[in-house]
């Protein structure tokens, strides 16, 4: 494990924004948005759009979770779509 988390920039919507995760979240959030066929700025922006009250870091690495759980239970993400709720499966 890397530790400390790296703080990266993205743009959502037009908007300059620091996000900051550990690298392997970094890691994991970028092979999801190249499996959706999504740049991480395009990704991110979903999971802001759908992510309600949590903070942008937390609802990214709920939404690596929730792909990853959703992978390990032989269910595909569809591309261009946040990761379902593995409770809703």
């Amino acid at each position: 494990m890397s530790g400390r988390p790296e703080k990266h920039s993205l743009t959502l919507r037009g908007h300059r924004t620091s996000v900051s995760l550990e690298a392997e979240f970094w890691d994991a959030f970028r092979a999801l948005a190249r499996e959706q066929g999504q740049g991480i700025n395009q990704l991110a922006t979903e999971i802001d759009e759908a992510r309600g009250n949590q903070g942008l870091a937390s609802a990214i690495r709920v939404a690596v979770l929730r792909a990853l759980q959703a992978q390990a239970a032989g269910h595909a993400v569809r591309p261009g779509a946040v990761p379902p709720d593995p409770r809703d499966i």
